[in-house]
């Protein structure tokens, strides 16, 4: 899903920070069908959450609800005792959509770069020169991890475990850059396309199972529709294999949050000290924008009787999209973040929460410049009830990644971005005020260094912060405000330092999974939750 785009766009002097070369090259190629895997996720927040809605954000007090059951047939999977688990299916399906994914470019993206032969396959394998690419930054940091969702999707929808699902993810990303292309195979693909894949997909499998086991033991027409749009390759498998892949997976009763909104953002402030180049997208005049962003956190501590026992028992899931007033920029960010493996525990009556090692994969695209990461952190996410009407939620994460950042892309496709080993930090507040009030805080930053990288002279400092308010008018109705601040400090050897700055107000119309925005209440004599 890449192509084969060799220069880079840097604006000062028209330096490469990559390789700190003048840039002469031609314009790169920009595949035409970039936009399909944005509409296709747009497409899943906006059809599957119809029917999700109706999951309860966190139930009263009790034990976790009986998995659906499984269909009675010979060979069928069967989820709790691994019987008829398949490895060979995915194993054909991978390559096979790799090879339909190959036919496709070769027909709607005729370039070069798709050309590859049994000689260019074998020349990869035999010389396995890897390097960085030069491909635009939403190839490479969001259509590749999408490829690779659908990957492990294959695996994980036929009973495959998410471990050796990853392998599944990684192998096909290898594959493809052995046989899919004729360009040189490149490092930060493999980690983007295997690894981000397998976080964004196991998530995406999540809301799935989460929606069919709404639907009961047989799921009607809408659950399997938005189940199919939401893990495409889960929806594949149940419609040709039929009742061998229809059992679905048990995600025992998570205590869930859900949140969808649309409204407006206007720009309040915008600073950088960044020289344009003749076409640039960037521009200094503050706009406005549609938005629309999607939250799903699934097990959330405190949920009597559900533990922690597989890895994305809990995750975080955040989506949001933009008219792009700003450069053809839909999607402005994507932040997905679960527990691989931990624990849960508890300090007094008041306080649950969990901590252990997360996996996140995290795409942020404001308009001034973008920050991509996979990355494994040390953290923990906890709730504790404040007074008996008011709790607070948060999470706070330390851990290192392999990032990108840079700048806007030149309007004609050209693109300034750094790799390179990224120590990051997160940490997230909300404060719940019984059922009418919800506060939110969370802060991200981000240190894109020279380590692991073609160029150790360039460093990326990014921070992100948002503070919204959300005040519930009626059941799942709700108003609420924002405001996103957005910093970008950058380093390329003698280049000029570069900073910039952006500030967003946010207007939105709010629907809500439930009334409690998400409140697990553990605690003896608790109140139901409300639809």
């Amino acid at each position: 899903m890449a192509a084969a785009t060799k220069d880079l766009y840097f604006p000062q002097g028209g330096v490469a920070p990559n390789t700190m070369r003048p840039n002469s090259t031609p314009p790169p190629f920009t595949p035409a069908m970039l936009p399909l895997p944005a509409c296709i996720l747009a497409a899943l927040l906006i059809l599957g959450l119809a029917n999700t809605a109706r999951c309860q954000i966190a139930g009263p007090p009790g034990t976790a609800p009986d998995p659906p059951v499984a269909f009675a047939q010979a060979g069928a999977l069967d989820w709790k005792s691994g019987e008829g688990t398949s490895y060979a299916v995915p194993a054909a399906e991978v390559p096979g959509f790799l090879a339909a994914l190959s036919i496709y470019d070769r027909i709607a993206l005729p370039h070069d770069v798709y050309d590859s032969t049994l000689g260019s396959t074998w020349e990869h394998l035999h010389e396995q020169h890897w390097v960085f690419d030069t491909d635009p930054f939403n190839i490479n940091q969001f259509a590749h991890p999408y490829q690779g969702s659908m990957m492990f999707g294959f695996a994980r929808s036929t009973g495959v475990p998410f471990w050796q699902s990853l392998a599944y993810s990684n192998a096909g990303s290898f594959i493809w850059k052995m046989a899919g292309e004729t360009d040189l195979p490149s490092i930060n693909d493999q980690i983007t396309t295997g690894t981000a894949g397998a976080v964004l997909g196991e998530s995406l499998f999540r809301m799935a199972s989460l929606l069919l086991e709404d639907g009961g033991e047989r799921p009607g027409f809408w659950h399997e529709l938005g189940a199919a749009v939401i893990s495409p390759p889960t929806g594949f498998n149940r419609l040709v294999y039929g009742r061998r892949f229809k059992a679905v997976f048990p995600g025992f009763g998570p205590a869930t949050f859900m949140r969808l909104r649309w409204g407006v953002s206007t720009d309040l402030v915008k600073t950088n000290n960044l020289l344009l180049s003749e076409g640039s997208t960037y521009t200094d005049k503050k706009q406005s924008e549609a938005i629309l962003d999607f939250s799903f956190i699934y097990g959330l501590p405190g949920k009597t009787g559900y533990a922690y026992d597989r890895p994305f028992d809990y995750f975080s899931f955040e989506f949001a999209g933009q008219t792009s007033a700003h450069g053809h920029n839909f999607i402005q960010d994507i932040m997905d973040r679960g527990l691989l493996y931990g624990t849960d525990y508890d300090i007094g009556d008041n306080y649950r929460g969990i901590w252990g090692l997360y996996a996140s994969y995290d795409y942020i695209a404001p308009p001034i410049f973008r920050i991509s990461s996979t990355a494994l952190s040390i953290g923990t996410t906890n709730q504790w009830w404040l007074s008996r009407h008011v709790a607070m939620q948060g999470s706070a994460l330390m851990g290192v990644g392999f990032g990108a950042a840079g700048t806007i892309p030149h309007s004609d496709g050209l693109r300034d971005y750094h790799y390179g080993v990224t120590p990051q930090g997160l940490l997230a507040l909300r404060f719940i005020f019984g059922r009418r009030t919800m506060l939110d805080f969370t802060a991200r930053d981000y240190y894109v260094s020279g380590t692991g990288s073609d160029d150790r002279e360039g460093s990326e400092q990014i921070f992100r912060g948002d503070v919204g308010l959300t005040f519930r008018m009626f059941k799942h109705q709700a108003v609420g405000i924002e405001y996103v601040e957005s910093h970008r400090h950058s380093h390329y050897g003698l280049s000029p330092n570069l900073s910039q700055s952006e500030g967003t107000f946010s207007f939105v119309y709010t629907f809500l999974g439930g009334s409690r925005f998400g409140a697990v209440d553990w605690r003896k004599n608790s109140e139901p939750e409300t639809e």
